[in-house]
């Protein structure tokens, strides 16, 4: 057993609480960003005058070494050691000897480690964003082909009134950007640099902590020591973040589930997305979809185990604190590998148009429309609302749409129709007509996307909003 603290010990701690208490487990997944953290301290030591120039570039070659031999596979990281950081300064110090034996000078496992998961997740940051950049891309290249692609719009699942395809996937469109920008307003807050707080009070030696975090891309150093080594406030945020768009892409998925089944036919779900029964050859499942919205739950158990975990922690570092590690490894993997695969997915959907044009004319999407064109004959709104409904019950008893009736039959119902109703009716009409900004009208919808390809452009303009080590 590798471990960093024998000297006060003088017995051996069982085999099972070493198994419960290591995280090398998992943590291994953090070597990187501790080998980039360990390479930046050390220079900051030799800066400052702690280690000598030779020391650090020893400890710096034998760090890459080190990355070199596992990722090749020649080293394994095993159950010997305790973490992640065991692993490292071990083997260090047996390829170095004593200079390695200095890496640790005037650091904590608690500042180190809440430095590894900071690098780590302000990668994975910029990675989800990267992520939701390539559904935005692919929402707006869909929307611009769709702009006249009509379709029925619901409320309570209930048809409501014509959109189109551009319209209903820009809502989308809306809701994931949000949550890349969500994104960016995280990384702004979280890329501040706790190494140097020490265990929670700091060092006596003359660390330059604006040095090590400019070394690390930081905006600067974290402003008080303990709060520096407890705080999970950053990673909390993210898993938010994740649920959030997870709860998008879960709504999607309902949609595409629905629209997928055989009483919408709206989408035919290409077959790499799909699987068959093992019992029912006629069957075409969206599992993808069904898994993705499956997987929304876990998401969400991830934040709520972190918030109750840390609910009751008292200052500065506790050992609750290594459950940060596991169920956030396993929610940012989750959403990343959703976001992808549903972008695929959406990517090779095929929109069977004249199937939602069919829907939206058979489901009476028409009906607000029919309203205001007796409102603008004089019929007093209320009046026009109330004929409009008796209509519709009357073709719903006929299995017909309003502009299956002949002028004769509307005019039994209200005098003021005339031949130029089926015209003010028409999808085109009632969705063509529809300019404010925001609404289906393919002139307000081509502005929309315009915007969209605006915020696109500009998404990643401002480096600094994601500047991450090249080594991570």
């Amino acid at each position: 057993m590798a471990q960093l603290w024998g000297g006060r010990f003088q017995g051996e701690i069982s085999e099972l609480a070493w198994k419960f208490n290591a995280s090398i487990y998992f943590d291994k997944r953090l070597i990187n960003a501790d080998a980039v953290g360990s390479k930046a301290h050390v220079s900051m030591l030799a800066k400052q005058g702690i280690i000598t120039n030779e020391e650090c570039e020893q400890i710096k070659n034998g760090l890459d070494e080190i990355l070199k031999d596992v990722n090749e596979g020649k080293l394994q990281i095993t159950d010997k050691y305790e973490d992640v950081h065991s692993f490292l300064e071990a083997n260090l110090i047996e390829r170095i000897g004593d200079a390695g034996k200095k890496m640790h000078t005037g650091r904590s496992r608690n500042d180190q480690v809440a430095l590894d998961m900071r690098l780590f997740v302000r990668e994975e940051v910029k990675n989800t964003a990267e992520a939701l950049y390539g559904m935005l891309t692919t929402l707006d290249s869909i929307m611009n082909d769709n702009l006249y692609t009509y379709m029925p719009g619901f409320t309570h699942l209930q048809k409501a009134q014509p959109v189109t395809l551009a319209h209903h996937l820009g809502a989308y469109f809306e809701m994931f950007y949000r949550d890349a920008t969500r994104l960016k307003d995280i990384y702004s807050r979280m890329n501040y640099c706790p190494l140097g707080a020490g265990a929670l009070a700091g060092t006596t030696y003359p660390l330059d902590r604006e040095y090590t975090a400019q070394l690390l891309k930081f905006n600067g150093p974290t402003n008080n020591s303990m709060d520096s080594v407890s705080d999970r406030d950053y990673l909390i945020e993210f898993l938010s973040a994740l649920s959030i768009i997870m709860m998008h892409l879960s709504r999607f998925s309902e949609e595409v589930i629905i629209w997928n089944s055989n009483e919408y036919n709206f989408v035919t779900i290409d077959d790499a997305y799909s699987t068959g029964s093992s019992i029912m050859p006629q069957k075409k499942n969206p599992d993808i979809a069904e898994l993705v919205r499956g997987k929304t739950g876990r998401v969400y158990g991830a934040l709520n185990s972190l918030l109750v975990t840390m609910k009751g922690i008292p200052l500065a570092y506790d050992k609750d604190m290594q459950e940060d590690k596991e169920v956030s490894f396993d929610a940012i993997d989750t959403t990343k590998n959703c976001i992808i695969l549903f972008t695929d997915m959406l990517k090779t959907m095929k929109f069977n148009k004249d199937q939602m044009e069919k829907s939206a004319i058979r489901g009476f999407t028409d009906a607000t429309d029919a309203a205001d064109y007796l409102v603008n004959k004089g019929v007093p709104f209320r009046d026009a609302h109330g004929i409009i409904g008796r209509i519709v019950l009357h073709c719903i008893d006929r299995s017909i749409g309003i502009s299956d009736l002949s002028i004769e039959e509307l005019k039994k119902f209200a005098p003021e129709f005339d031949n130029d109703v089926y015209e003010a009716i028409s999808l085109k009409t009632c969705v063509e007509k529809r300019l404010t900004v925001g609404a289906p009208g393919p002139e307000a919808m081509s502005g929309s996307i315009k915007i969209n390809q605006k915020l696109l452009d500009e998404f990643w303009t401002h480096s600094e909003d994601f500047e991450i080590l090249d080594v991570l």
